[in-house]
């Protein structure tokens, strides 16, 4: 980062004595570099202490969740605006927009204080911020001049609004995936332009073949006999939304025709539809990798630029203390157990040296970022109140009952069979009965559990399943117990109730499931890779939101919705005159309307589907004009086939990479030091509550010259890594990346790393082309 580099070589060394005291604005500089190393911020930022400080205020949480309200609300107020879903006054909803340009332009004004100018005004998306909040102040004061008047104009600056989700540096991962998108765009061209190609030339040979036979539709309309209605049709075609409708004239006709539809089919369905996932693909791969890259040698440039502002000399080396180690991490980290810091110390220093060089210190920011939970155990209530009792042959009997495997598959094994009596008749008398017995054989085994194991424990924080099974037992148990109450005072038969029960009984077996090993593994990576798939949620909103404003702009108004019962004539051609008798009517498709941006989502989200496309776009060229199916074809094009292929490629990769990865190596690091110290419990044994019954028995203290002391602070505290369940795909790719840099690698200076291209191969790492 040029302001941060030209900073760092500004500062004067640190003294060589160890006795010399950390100066409050170094801690601050040197954490504010391992906390954009930890989140993968590549924000530059100037060095000087006023603007450290800024720095952190900018990166504060609730400063990202103010951002975020107004961008909420700045995207919501569609909603408001004519056309409306709940009607506003314009004055109302401009005054709301003036305050989100506000607090967007302040907070760009905010990011230009840390930021060097010319870092600033380099920055693009800056710029874009800029232009948007002028574009939208223009479009609010020319509208409301016009509306002062009774003139109606265009609310355009609406479309931009998405501007403001994507350009603020809070949305990096919605940026890179948009990054994905125009980079991808120059290589999907050609093939996209070739399918146009081969769509016009069977286009062509259509109007040769058909054009002059006096076909019709089924509508009564000329069949084939005009290029550009017939472009559309075999566009659709493609979809399959109006197969075999579009093919079935001309196979009345001679059924020797069809050979042309699935020749059709076979060249642009499938073969142009696979070529463009694997060009998607491909590209979006090599892309990925430029990113991760870029990403790895930031990270590695951000915690060097740390450690050179904390390191001292020792002997022919550069270490870093172990009380400025100790400050930097509770600055960094200021919500860190002193248990899990003094872990983390043992695994950067661990030779107990009081230092720790270069290649331990760079391994800070991971260290960080790997979920190590603190497992405070406890002794059973009842081995505490009724120890002889508890302590008895019977009791130990039952605990090692409960804690073994067959245990769980047993309980498995009935819920599959109460699932198979779900599914019967339940007017049975002996289902009806059955089913009391499988609530009694769950409540059972609830408290066996209970009894086994630590209630607090067994009620844990991140103990999912414990509460999502109680908590399904005990509303089975209320509404049974409710219904037969009910049924038995022959008042009122609460069967509803009944089966909204056994609905959620139901999602019990996928308890089942997630104990099968294949299972979990892919449930395991469903759930790691769903938080980076919220990123082409968002992706999907801002696409959404612009064709939406455009179809609200351009439809709104031209197709009406009545309530069944209404008998005005103009109900039944959804009351525009240019429907009469056409599909989009006879099909009471008046709802799906661009009337208000509800209903917008709703008739995109049915597009995406595709299915019937062709209905709904023929429906509104009716009412406007045939032009109009230009802007369902180019939804169809951004939506299904870039940003959906590049969704199937991001899984693709996010699936190879989560199978073929094992553990890194800093996770690897923290395991080993929990079981040497004694302190560990495994990931496999806290399932279900086994908090207790499975750790180490020995002292769980650290050893060492104080070791006294820390036995008597951690006594009773155990370890274990969380990390498999919130590892996310970033953390994955770039992990493997990494792994081709050396310890002793500084990289590429910081305008090389911004400035990387796919096509980049650098001497120092010439696998990681494979690396992948």
């Amino acid at each position: 980062m040029p302001g941060a580099g030209q900073g760092a070589a500004a500062r004067p060394q640190r003294p060589e004595s160890p006795e010399e005291p950390l100066a409050r604005e170094d801690l601050l500089l040197a954490a504010a570099y391992v906390s954009d190393a930890q989140y993968n911020r590549n924000v530059p930022f100037e060095t000087s202490p006023q603007a450290i400080r800024l720095y952190y205020f900018y990166n504060h949480w609730t400063m990202q969740a103010i951002t975020y309200f107004f961008i909420c609300i700045d995207l919501s107020l569609a909603l408001f605006e004519e056309p409306a879903l709940f009607p506003l006054p314009f004055l109302a909803t401009s005054i709301a927009e003036v305050l989100c340009l506000t607090a967007f332009f302040g907070r760009l004004v905010h990011f230009a204080k840390v930021t060097p100018q010319r870092v600033f005004w380099k920055d693009t998306k800056n710029i874009c911020v800029m232009l948007t909040i002028a574009l939208t102040l223009i479009d609010l004061i020319i509208y409301g001049s016009l509306e002062t008047v009774n003139i109606h104009s265009v609310r355009w600056s609406r479309a931009l609004r998405p501007v403001f989700l994507i350009n603020f540096p809070e949305s990096r991962q919605i940026r890179r995936a948009f990054r994905s998108i125009r980079n991808t765009l120059p290589d999907i061209l050609y093939v996209f332009l070739l399918f146009m190609f081969s769509v016009l030339i069977f286009s062509l040979m259509a109007l040769k073949l058909f054009g002059d036979r006096g076909l019709k539709t089924v509508e009564g309309s000329p069949y084939f006999t005009n290029i550009l209605e017939i472009a559309f049709e075999l566009y659709v075609l493609v979809t399959t939304a109006n197969s075999p409708d579009v093919m079935m004239p001309a196979y009345d006709f001679n059924w020797w025709y069809s050979l042309y539809f699935i020749t059709y089919i076979i060249i642009n369905t499938y073969i142009f539809m696979s070529v463009f996932l694997a060009v998607v693909y491909n590209n979006y791969r090599k892309h990925l990798k430029n990113e991760i890259r870029k990403l790895a040698y930031l990270k590695r440039h951000k915690m060097t630029e740390a450690f050179n502002i904390l390191k001292v000399k020792m002997d022919t080396e550069f270490v870093v203390k172990e009380a400025p180690w100790r400050q930097l991490v509770k600055v960094v980290a200021p919500d860190i157990s002193s248990s899990h810091l003094e872990l983390l110390l043992r695994i950067c220093d661990e030779g107990q040296k009081g230092y720790m060089d270069k290649t331990n210190f760079l391994r800070l920011a991971d260290l960080l970022n790997i979920q190590v939970v603190t497992i405070n155990v406890k002794t059973h209530p009842l081995e505490t109140w009724l120890p002889r009792v508890y302590q008895s042959a019977a009791s130990l009997l039952i605990q090692k009952m409960v804690r073994h495997r067959i245990f769980v598959w047993v309980y498995d094994v009935i819920i599959l069979i109460n699932a198979i009596f779900i599914a019967l008749d339940e007017k049975n008398p002996l289902i009806s009965y059955a089913e009391w017995l499988f609530l009694s054989l769950y409540i059972v085994e609830i408290l066996l559990k209970l009894y086994t194991y630590e209630p607090r424990a067994y009620f844990g924080r991140k103990q999912f399943w414990n509460w999502f099974d109680t908590l399904i037992i005990m509303a089975a148990l209320v509404a049974m117990v409710a219904n037969a109450t009910i049924q038995s005072a022959r008042k009122y038969n609460s069967q509803q109730i009944l089966d909204i029960v056994l609905i959620l009984r139901i999602l019990r077996l996928l308890r089942v499931i997630v104990s099968i090993q294949r299972f979990r593994v892919i449930v395991t990576t469903l759930i790691n890779i769903g938080p980076t798939m919220l990123t082409f949620g968002g992706l999907v909103l801002v696409v959404y939101y612009v064709f939406a404003i455009i179809g609200m702009e351009v439809f709104h108004g031209k197709v009406l919705f009545f309530d069944p019962n209404f008998t005005a004539p103009g109900a039944l051609v959804c009351g525009n005159p240019a429907l009469e008798d056409s599909i989009f009517a006879q099909s009471r498709y008046c709802r799906n309307n661009f009337n208000d941006l509800a209903s917008s989502f709703i008739v995109l989200v049915e597009l995406t589907v595709v299915n019937h496309f062709t209905l709904l776009a023929n429906g509104f060229a009716l009412v406007t004009h045939q032009v109009a199916k230009l802007y369902f074809i180019g939804f169809h094009i951004v939506v299904v086939i870039l940003i959906v292929n590049i969704f199937i490629a991001f899984i693709l990769e996010a699936f190879f990479v989560a199978y073929s990865l094992e553990k890194s190596e800093v996770e690897t690091a923290i395991e080993k030091k929990i079981q040497e110290l004694g302190v560990g419990v495994q990931e496999e044994e806290v399932q279900d509550g086994k908090l207790i019954d499975n750790v180490d028995t020995k002292d769980c203290g650290f050893s060492g010259d104080d070791g006294d002391n820390k036995r008597k602070s951690l006594k009773g505290l155990y370890f274990r890594i969380a990390s498999k369940k919130y590892r996310t795909v970033d953390a994955l790719l770039q992990r493997m990346f990494e792994s081709e840099i050396a310890p002793e690698d500084e990289g590429p200076s910081l305008d090389e790393i911004l400035n990387f291209s796919p096509s980049d191969i650098y001497p120092k790492n010439p696998n990681f082309e494979n690396s992948a």
